[in-house]
């Protein structure tokens, strides 16, 4: 079994065999597959090492020992050295004269010195100072003696009367070296030195890399598949197979999506029949509440004499609550009709200030049978032509303030304000009633809340108005906010984004 049918790879040729070995590693479980994981960087590691090792003795064995300086190399320079410096005689204690003892010693481990003949250092190679003053120099004299690793050689400079005027010292070591060009050997032999750690992390970089791409592809495939279902979308299959622990978590996944799909299956007939039974209830009241309605106002009209005064009563009661009975109904339909999918937004264009003060005159007369007066405040920016669903906006209005109205106490107040900002038309309704409850700042725009008492209806009423008022708001992109006035009374606040306005 190769690396590419351990670790699931495609060899050169994409044999059967090596999609077998990817499709056995892939099965393994997670720990075994860990193992088999360090196992093959530390054999890896040591194949690698001992190939170096064999590659690097056959390049000495090639390349480095032709050029190896035996130990007594520079030793035998020495004779022909001596020579040339008695030849040159005085001349070499003049430094002009460097280049050409330089030309007579070959190789970078020998160095030299020229001293004068009090034993000062006058150029050279080598500037340590091996000697005190002329006594210790003159005792040197034609001697080899050992100063550390190397063999110190000292050959006199003698001047035409026979007086010693100066000498040249050679410092050489009795060793092997090699020929100049050859530092890239001490090179080689470093990296050979830390190659099996340098493969141990080499190594362990492919193999984990391998190792954890058998676990990245699948995690990356429920990724995916986890947006699929974030997105609604259950119509997709999981492309992995595998009998570790992997394979069983995307089993485990697919069998939680059909169930999810089933579930939701269930859920969206169940609210399909609820809709539908939601529908067919208030289709079928509108017709017997119309007809009790209008007996009634029939006979409230034929029995208007002092003696039918019980009877007149009575009449008015039906009347009332066949009325209120109507328009519960009608919220139950508007509410199913407000949940469908792919509500339409009509847009028309109105000039907003005209429409609004068209609207208030209609709040102002049904605020008069409770002597309630209606305040409007209506920002400039709104004396122009407004592309908006005037139909939505109309019905979000009614049902606040018929709202506010109905909450607001005999010579009460009510404030209506409309103002354009940052691109979003405004509204507030704020009304001098008992305001807002803890509870109901919490729960007055969900479905069939009723209220606590501070703010329940004594008429009665099926929850659904602001809920109703809510859908209608975000279906124009918009929002609405609850809140209390300073002075304790309720304000409802929304609004909705701007299509399109053309100043007059």
């Amino acid at each position: 079994m190769n690396i590419y049918q351990l670790f699931g790879g495609s060899g050169i040729n994409g044999t059967d065999d090596e999609t077998k070995g990817m499709y056995r590693m892939k099965n393994r479980p997670l720990i075994t597959q860990f193992r088999l994981t360090f196992i093959w960087i530390i054999v890896a590691s040591i194949v690698a090492t001992i190939i170096t090792y064999g590659l690097t003795f056959l390049l000495y064995i090639m390349v480095g020992f032709q050029h190896v300086y035996p130990a007594n190399y520079y030793e035998q320079q020495i004779p022909e050295i001596e020579a040339y410096i008695q030849e040159e005689g005085v001349s070499l204690l003049a430094p002009e004269t460097e280049s050409e003892l330089q030309r007579k010693i070959s190789g970078e481990a020998i160095t030299y010195q020229v001293l004068d003949g009090e034993g000062t250092w006058l150029y050279g190679t080598n500037d340590q100072q091996y000697f005190t003053g002329k006594e210790e120099l003159l005792h040197s004299v034609n001697t080899t003696f050992k100063k550390g690793n190397l063999y110190m050689d000292t050959t006199p400079i003698i001047d035409e009367t026979g007086t010693i005027a100066g000498a040249v010292v050679l410092a050489y070591p009795l060793q092997m070296t090699f020929a100049e060009g050859r530092e890239w050997l001490g090179i080689v032999n470093i990296v050979v030195l830390f190659s099996p750690f340098l493969y141990i992390i080499g190594f362990t970089i492919l193999f984990s890399k391998l190792f954890v791409k058998n676990i990245h592809n699948p995690l990356k495939v429920l990724m995916e598949a986890c947006q699929k279902i974030k997105a609604k979308d259950l119509d997709f299959d999981i492309p992995y197979q595998s009998k570790n622990e992997l394979g069983q978590l995307r089993d485990a996944f697919s069998d939680m999506k059909e169930e999810l799909r089933r579930s939701l299956a269930t859920q969206w007939k169940m609210e399909q029949e609820r809709v539908e039974m939601v529908e067919a209830l208030a289709h079928d009241l509108k017709a017997p509440l119309s007809i009790i309605k209008g007996y009634s106002e029939a006979l409230i009209r034929s029995s208007s004499t002092k003696e039918n005064v019980k009877l007149e009563k009575y009449l008015h009661i039906i009347h009332d609550n066949s009325e209120k009975s109507t328009a519960l109904v009608q919220q139950m339909q508007d509410m199913t009709d407000l949940e469908q999918a792919n509500v339409s937004v009509n847009l028309v264009s109105v000039h907003l200030q005209t429409w609004l003060e068209e609207k208030m005159h209609y709040y102002e007369l049904q605020a008069k049978q409770k002597t309630i007066k209606i305040d409007t405040q209506i920002d400039e920016a709104l004396y122009a032509t407004y592309m908006i669903d005037a139909e939505k906006l109309e019905r979000i209005l009614d049902n606040i303030v018929s709202n506010s109205i109905r909450h607001t106490p005999v010579n009460g107040k009510i404030v209506i304000s409309a103002r354009l900002q940052q691109e979003k038309l405004f509204y507030q309704i704020c009304d001098s009633g008992s305001g807002f409850s803890k509870k109901d700042l919490d729960k007055a725009l969900d479905r069939f809340y009723r209220g606590d008492e501070a703010r329940s209806s004594k008429e009665g009423h099926a929850g659904l108005g602001l809920y109703i008022v809510k859908q209608l708001v975000e279906q124009l992109d918009g929002t609405i906010q609850l809140s209390n006035a300073k002075d304790g009374g309720a304000c409802v606040t929304f609004y909705h984004q701007v299509i399109s306005r053309n100043k007059v």
